[in-house]
């Protein structure tokens, strides 16, 4: 056909004479009625199908009902459809957290976030720092596991043991050769339990019988001078606040009048917690802290009654870390006290509040729903509290944790960001190093066969995976067991003894 030819469709009507007319309406009204009757059953049966599915049908759909419809239209497919599903038992549980992830993490708010049920779990317990066991805390050293810390109100403290006290059997077995974490599993148990416990207290075997119950040491203190008093704060959790007022009961009776509050890599916790604690050191109904919500509408948090009247003089202790909760304990007692120093380095910055809703399934969204301010309405949120006392720990403390792959080594006139973490490492130990570059000189090489040697290596001066090993737990080993090399906390002590 050519491209001008066209097609033209008549469409062909049958005339219908009068009396035909009559006849094809009586039939028609006929099928109208059956129709009708088919329609109407129909009619009633879709309706019912609908109210029994719960899934109306949507006229106008708004953007949220189009988004939840492809929603649902994804999960069935993926859980459906994707290859990789059939390798899934939970295929649609996990699509959703999946979902729920992406939908709550964004780079305006990080610290809103989905999370799983074990996830909300995990969030609780290291608030709480809650488990059941015993209530020490142990250092191992040189083939002894000695006690460090006895917490308050503890099974332990119960039953008499003392820091000092060394763990040689339990339940009659000897501990010698066991590492950490198998001396922990066999102290640990389930509430209500028993575990006899074999101490050496200065050489001489003391056997305790302990009950297991649950236990909290989100803080600890002691008396560290002649009127001087610490306390160290590890978390906001639920027994945070009657865990301080117990120690600082202790050290009032024990003369306490001046008081280091330790709240280095404290990552906050829970407000009210904070507010309990903040109410021992400043008067009753002084504002604590004030909440601003989206709305601008704003909300004070008050001091209740406890304050303790002994302290004149009080230093806090903060770092990078230090955020949240106890930024928050750190303006509200520089604001409303004239005797209160901040020493360290410039904390987080973390000044917004977020709340955690739990679902049936276990899981939980935290949420931010306000911006937190100090009592004179300062905000600090990613900008931090700047110390007025200003001190930096040895540099090697704030190294990235690493580690020396199989094989690998250092000699003379190498250059590596490894060595350089090794010399830090080394003058932190005291071993004499000229440079700290990660340029590996005659130095460094005499520092390494030193430690080498007072350590039982191979004294090669190489710096090797047994040798780098070695030196980096002797940094944890020496940080851990004793405050000699915390230029922070003597200077907290000494300024507290200049005032």
């Amino acid at each position: 056909m050519k491209n001008d030819d066209k097609k033209v469709r008549i469409k062909l009507e049958r005339h219908i004479w009068p009396d035909e007319a009559h006849r094809i309406e009586d039939k028609r009204n006929k099928r109208l009625v059956t129709v009708f009757v088919i329609v109407s059953m129909l009619f009633v049966f879709v309706v019912g199908w609908l109210i029994g599915s719960a899934r109306p049908i949507i006229i106008n759909p708004t953007p949220e009902q189009q988004t939840e419809s492809k929603l649902d239209k994804i999960l069935g497919l993926m859980s459906n459809n994707w290859y990789f599903a059939k390798d899934d038992e939970q295929i649609v549980d996990h699509l959703l957290d999946q979902a729920l992830y992406g939908m709550t993490s964004n780079e305006v708010d990080p610290h809103t976030t989905y999370l799983s049920s074990d996830e909300l779990q995990y969030f609780m317990q290291s608030i709480n720092m809650n488990f059941v066991g015993i209530g020490v805390q142990y250092i191992s050293s040189d083939g002894l596991n000695m006690i460090d810390r006895v917490f308050k109100n503890s099974p332990a403290e119960e039953a008499g043991v003392l820091p000092g006290d060394i763990i040689n059997k339990i339940d009659g077995v000897s501990v010698e050769g066991l590492t950490s974490d198998d001396i922990k599993d066999m102290v640990r148990g389930e509430e209500g339990s028993t575990v006899v416990i074999e101490f050496l207290r200065q050489g001489t075997p003391i056997e305790l019988e302990i009950t297991r119950r649950e236990v909290y040491g989100t803080a600890n203190g002691k008396m560290v001078e002649d009127g001087i008093g610490y306390i160290e704060i590890y978390q906001f959790g639920d027994s945070t606040a009657e865990e301080v007022g117990a120690y600082l009961r202790d050290l009032t009776d024990s003369g306490m009048t001046k008081l280091i509050i330790d709240l280095r890599d404290n990552g906050g916790g829970y407000l009210d917690a904070l507010v309990d604690i903040a109410s021992y050191f400043v008067d009753k109904n002084e504002i604590v802290m004030k909440q601003e919500y989206a709305d601008g509408t704003i909300r004070e948090s008050y001091a209740k009654d406890g304050k303790f009247t002994n302290i004149d003089e009080i230093v806090i202790l903060v770092n990078e870390n230090t955020a949240s909760a106890s930024e928050v304990l750190t303006l509200a007692l520089e604001e409303l006290r004239d005797d209160v120093t901040v020493l360290g380095t410039t904390t987080y910055g973390k000044g917004t509040v977020q709340i955690t809703q739990p679902f049936e399934d276990g899981s939980a969204l935290k949420y931010t729903t306000s911006k937190w301010l100090s009592p004179s309405g300062k905000s600090i949120n990613d900008v931090g509290i700047v110390p007025d006392v200003e001190i930096r720990l040895h540099d090697v403390l704030y190294e990235s944790y690493v580690t020396l792959e199989e094989g690998m080594e250092f000699k003379i006139d190498q250059v590596s960001n490894y060595v350089k973490v090794i010399q830090e490492g080394l003058d932190f130990l005291d071993y004499s190093i000229d440079r700290e570059d990660g340029y590996f000189d005659k130095s460094t090489e005499t520092a390494i066969k030193k430690f080498e040697e007072e350590h039982n290596l191979q004294v090669d001066g190489i710096l090797d995976t047994t040798t780098f090993d070695a030196i980096l737990s002797s940094i944890t080993k020496t940080w851990s067991m004793s405050k000699d090399k915390d230029i922070q906390y003597h200077a907290a002590i000494d300024l507290l003894n200049e005032q």
